[in-house]
């Protein structure tokens, strides 16, 4: 049978590529380029191989003892990427201009934590940057790591949210003294645009069902808006289970049973909450990989915001987890198209976990940052 099917196969194939050299319509067709059929984009495609550009913004607190930490590891791996380093800090007034530029150019950012100054009018450089470009995409991904005990086993939540809007709009003003006004500003479009990433995410990476988290029950007309772009969605997808929860009864839920969740698609303010909650159930903090990600940009660092500046006493003593930010380069290497050397990278990190003898404080261990990153790098294939 395998005999008779090679000479099939080989003339069949013969014959399509000689109808698509003289049928243009057709090789776009075979190409999946002719918007009459799905184009297969959830398959590894490789680099073309040339080094890529790629911004870095070391941050505050523990971010250049991390940045560092993959600075070395990239140059152990021999990976296809250079970096272009800017200083910002988080009590500046604004990103500077020469760094928008940078990320502009170069498509992609790696970055530390920025201090979000608490009250006193200054605006979050975070915020500024997922505005400026767009990173409409905010993506966590909370799973457990073999060799590190946890209270929940089974856990993998990939948590979406919207970036550019909802209460971290920003529209506040003070009505008169002694009165503030917040505004809360949802749109269809974003609501569409997020719950369409959240579903093309799902279906691209094999995942079975998206939840949306809102609290329709009281805010009726934004989060309103909300689940009814999501259930417009949900439709196009019939391959992929859609339900929804109420943001209260998903904490309870994700502190209780994290298992029963897989994509969560949420608005702003709710999926920072969500997120760091799943990190700390799935391992903590300096552990979760995540990105911000727009049309044509993304920014990679830690997932979960609570942590990613650390404090002064593991910035004295170098002892910050890179773990989770090594995570997030390799997802950055993967969004480049260099999957083999994401694959390296991940695997790395994760034979150290599991091996238990270098861990950070926050893991039980006490080992320093500079030990952590050694031992990566001794683990590379």
């Amino acid at each position: 049978m395998a005999r008779r099917s090679l000479p099939l196969l080989r003339n069949l194939l013969l014959r399509d590529s000689s109808a698509a050299s003289t049928h243009p319509a057709a090789a776009a067709s075979l190409l999946g380029l002719d918007g009459g059929r799905r184009s297969v984009t959830y398959m590894p495609r490789p680099g073309d191989g040339a080094p890529r550009p790629v911004t870095l913004i070391p941050g505050d607190g523990i971010g250049p003892l991390v940045t560092g930490a993959v600075r070395q590891v990239m140059e152990a791996m021999h990976a296809p990427v250079y970096f272009e380093t800017y200083e910002v800090h988080g009590d500046m007034t604004s990103v500077p201009a020469e760094v928008v530029e940078s990320i502009r150019r170069n498509k992609v950012c790696l970055k530390g934590g920025l201090i979000t100054p608490v009250g006193g009018g200054v605006s979050s450089l975070n915020v500024q940057l997922r505005k400026e470009l767009d990173l409409y995409a905010s993506l966590v991904n909370c799973f457990n790591l073999p060799g590190l005990p946890t209270r929940h086993e089974n856990v993998d939540i990939v948590v979406i949210r919207e970036n550019t809007e909802g209460e971290y709009s920003g529209l506040e003003h003070e009505v008169v003294p002694g009165v503030v006004e917040s505004l809360k500003v949802i749109t269809k479009f974003c609501s569409e645009r997020i719950a369409k990433y959240a579903f093309e995410y799902a279906y691209l990476n094999n995942r079975k069902k998206v939840t949306a988290v809102h609290k329709a029950n009281i805010m009726k007309l934004a989060d309103g808006l909300f689940l009814e772009s999501c259930r417009e969605v949900a439709t196009k997808y019939p391959g992929i289970k859609y339900n929804e929860i109420i943001v209260d009864n998903c904490c309870m839920q994700l502190v209780s049973k994290p298992e029963q969740f897989d994509v969560m698609v949420t608005p702003n303010l709710y999926g920072n909450l969500v997120a760091n909650t799943a990190a700390g159930i799935a391992g903590g903090t300096g552990v979760m990989p995540g990105g911000n990600v727009g049309q044509d940009h993304a920014v990679f660092e830690q997932g979960a915001s609570a942590g990613n500046v650390g404090n002064e006493k593991i910035v004295e003593q170098k002892k910050a987890n890179p773990v989770a930010l090594l995570l997030s380069s390799a997802m950055m290497l993967r969004h480049l198209q260099f999957p083999s050397f994401a694959d390296r990278l991940e695997t790395a990190v994760k034979r150290v976990i599991a091996e238990g003898k270098y861990r950070t404080k926050d893991l039980g261990g006490n080992s320093t940052t500079q030990e952590v990153t050694d031992a990566v790098i001794a683990k590379l294939d």
